[in-house]
């Protein structure tokens, strides 16, 4: 079983990030062949500094190794060093109908936070159809947000083999996993860069302390019953603490006679004690850059093995070779 995944070098990771596709990813990676990379061509349709990208791609795979990541177990590198994939994108495209990108809700959604409408925008899943069939990928972790995206690839896969014969593109299956599928922000909304709601993974202690006692509750007096339905508090302790600590702490809601500052500090307690080792890690692989450089660079080789097989597989199929 071959899985496939890519993280977008776009700033500092999230907690958001990381449930949703660094901790699945980390354990997938003892379930099958894996491929992991830094999606570097799709940052550049909203960075356009290249200080800023060079130094993105740098703290994600620091990040990427320092929650776990073992390239012993993996194949990690980043997407522009496999320029195969563009090749293949560009295959995908003359079999794209405009009106299945027009359907995508992520290209609106970016328009409507005020993103330059560009071609890379609105190509966006055809290139993310290129990244997951240029490595025969059986499963791809994915987030509610992102399951569009893996039905067009699907969708193409199934033109490319209808037009150029049966096999010319293998057709993969998303996994979602709904528990940690949408991880809320500090204000309610899915936690996101656009809404500046983010709790960082590797924050600033006090930063990050401040950060979770703003988090807006309502005014139910401390000795009265607070209500658990919708509770941020209650919704982002479960991602790090245990059940039996999380059962306790809906009891404190139910039972009264604790204010919300108390549940607050057992969040920021149970957050910061559960990223203790990825912490610690990073400040490691920080001293240690040149170890980051050599891992990207041997994963990018067996990528482009593994791509040179597929592109070669769909070039002749399509008369290209």
């Amino acid at each position: 079983m071959r899985i496939i995944t890519g993280l977008q070098p776009s700033g500092k990771l999230h907690v958001g990030n990381y449930f949703g596709a660094m901790e699945p990813a980390v354990r997938m990676q003892e379930s099958g062949e894996s491929f992991y990379f830094l999606a570097d061509y799709h940052a550049m349709s909203t960075v356009h500094d290249a200080n800023a990208l060079r130094e993105n791609c740098s703290n994600l795979a620091t990040d990427f190794l320092a929650v776990g990541l073992d390239p012993e177990k993996c194949v990690f590198f980043r997407q522009s060093a496999v320029p195969e994939v563009n090749e293949l994108a560009w295959i995908l495209s003359t079999v794209c109908p405009m009106g299945l990108l027009e359907r995508c809700h992520s290209y609106k959604d970016k328009i409507a936070k005020g993103f330059s409408p560009s071609n890379a925008l609105f190509t966006y899943p055809v290139l993310m159809a290129a990244d997951i069939l240029m490595y025969d990928s059986d499963l791809v972790p994915v987030g509610k947000d992102q399951k569009q995206h893996l039905e067009v690839t699907r969708d193409l896969a199934g033109k490319m083999n209808e037009q150029f014969g049966e096999g010319t593109c293998k057709l993969p299956d998303a996994l979602i996993a709904e528990s940690t599928a949408i991880v809320p922000g500090l204000d309610g909304q899915k936690m996101s860069k656009s809404y500046n709601n983010t709790l960082p993974i590797f924050g600033e202690e006090k930063a990050v302390r401040k950060l979770i006692m703003r988090i807006p509750t309502d005014s139910t007096p401390v000795e009265d019953p607070k209500p658990t339905e919708g509770s941020v508090i209650l919704q982002l302790y479960k991602l790090f603490a245990s059940a039996q600590g999380y059962e306790d702490m809906v009891r404190g809601f139910q039972n009264g006679g604790c204010g919300y500052g108390d549940f607050k500090k057992r969040l920021f307690d149970a957050y910061w004690e559960y990223f203790r080792p990825a912490r610690e890690r990073r400040a490691e692989l920080e001293a240690n850059q040149d170890y980051v450089r050599r891992t990207l660079e041997e994963g990018a080789r067996k990528a482009r093995e593994t791509a040179s097989v597929v592109l070669d597989r769909v070039r002749r199929a399509v008369g290209l070779a």
